[in-house]
């Protein structure tokens, strides 16, 4: 990094991190982060790892069409100036939201219309709403030509098995992930799907893997009484679909901080490609290993060749088992990513929230890294993964985050700066 680089680097983190708190607004971009995630996953009940995909691609040209008026950062798709500083950045944010989501869920044309006719509203009708609107519109149609052919609904399902360690379909749906094309799909930032492949699950005939089956049988179970209430109330609140989750705790980060239109384009775009490549790289893993769930360890428990395990075939966890493998665990990928991204983008681990999800259910924040720890911990108290599982997701995202820190949204200098 150049004396240059970082120096921008430390100013932007200063301007963003410790701006003072103002009375919280709407910006564009949150307004359509809102709009965005009443579509994918309100409306259209997509899964954590398709709504985060669709969201990555939503935000990702938003900030092509903000920055491409702004010019403060490198571009994504939108590599050189197609707008002036004169054009409409609440213009081509809306634009760009708006013609990504018509595309991606064309079904609500009907509703996404006036939402965005509303955003045009707020805009005097002069040259730069005009011109906000075109770059608007190429920024969305960059971003849906990359992402053509991309890997999005491919047919591969993950590998069923009947030995000891192989996933197969568990309670209570018993089905094959129909996402699983997620470890296909083309990333968006990182080289490739198996880049931060795991190291994988633990050996069933180990003292360690001996420790964490009898740590999830016991605080994982429905009927668990070693679980504190504590514990409880985190994995449920945790359980909720964690796309909404974590959005509705960006778009406080962004009121509370008092983003500008700029910043906070580069906020949901940092977090949610991220958090899409994150996703891919954690099913590339579960594609390679296809580990079994606990739910499967423990009731067959004798044929893992451990000494230090036994079965309870009528065993059964807190939260119902996803149906996908074990290894990694998606949840943590993300929010790993998702951690590792806000103490990128404010310089600070020192990140406080207080959200209450759809079910009523609160928890509280001073530190980011507070959180991932506890999602680590809420996936073992919820029965669902192995401690190693939940471990190994969070440290994929954390790559995923470092690698973009490294190689994406960087501060650019002009010709006419010092």
């Amino acid at each position: 990094m150049n004396r240059f680089t970082l120096l921008a680097a430390v100013v932007a983190c200063t301007t963003v991190a410790f701006a003072a708190p103002s009375l919280a607004r709407a910006d564009v971009v949150t307004t359509w982060n809102l709009n965005a995630t009443n579509s994918l996953i309100g409306t259209a009940g997509q899964p954590p790892p398709v709504a985060v995909i669709h969201l990555a691609m939503v935000h990702g040209a938003v900030y092509d069409a903000v920055n491409a008026i702004d010019g403060g950062h490198e571009g994504y798709l939108l590599t050189s100036r197609v707008a002036t500083p004169f054009d409409s950045k609440d213009a081509a944010a809306a634009t760009a939201a708006y013609r990504m989501l018509v595309n991606l869920v064309p079904s609500q044309k009907p509703t996404l219309d006036p939402l965005y006719a509303a955003s045009l509203a707020g805009i005097p009708d002069d040259t730069s709403k005009t011109r906000g609107i075109a770059v608007g519109e190429a920024a969305a149609s960059a971003m849906l030509a990359a992402r053509t052919a991309d890997g999005r609904f491919g047919s591969f399902r993950f590998a069923v098995g009947a030995d000891p360690g192989v996933w197969r379909p568990v309670l209570p749906a018993f089905v094959n992930d129909p996402n699983a094309w997620v470890k296909d799909l083309k990333p968006f930032l990182i080289r490739s799907a198996s880049q931060f492949r795991t190291e994988g699950p633990l050996e069933l005939t180990s003292r360690k893997y001996a420790k964490e089956l009898n740590e999830v049988k016991s605080v994982g179970s429905a009927t668990s009484t070693t679980r504190t209430d504590d514990q409880t109330l985190a994995a449920k609140y945790w359980n909720e679909q964690p796309a909404g989750t974590w959005s509705r705790i960006f778009r406080t980060l962004a009121a509370s901080h008092n983003l500008s239109t700029v910043d906070a384009s580069r906020f949901f775009a940092e977090l949610y490609m991220t958090a899409a490549d994150a996703f891919v790289s954690v099913w590339d893993s579960k594609a390679a290993y296809t580990f079994w769930r606990p739910i499967t360890a423990i009731r067959e428990a004798d044929t893992d060749g451990n000494p230090a395990t036994e079965a309870d075939p009528n065993w059964l966890p807190l939260i119902p088992t996803p149906p996908y493998p074990d290894e990694p665990s998606g949840h943590t990928g993300f929010s790993g990513s998702v951690v590792a991204t806000l103490q990128d983008f404010f310089c600070t681990d020192d990140i406080s929230w207080t959200d209450t999800n759809l079910a009523g259910l609160s928890r509280s924040f001073t530190h980011a890294s507070d959180a991932i720890e506890e999602i680590i911990g809420a996936r073992v108290w919820s029965g669902i993964h192995f401690r190693t599982a939940d471990e190994h997701g969070a440290k994929i995202g954390k790559q995923v985050a470092k690698y973009r820190e490294r190689h994406y949204f960087k501060p650019v200098r002009h010709d006419d700066e010092d």
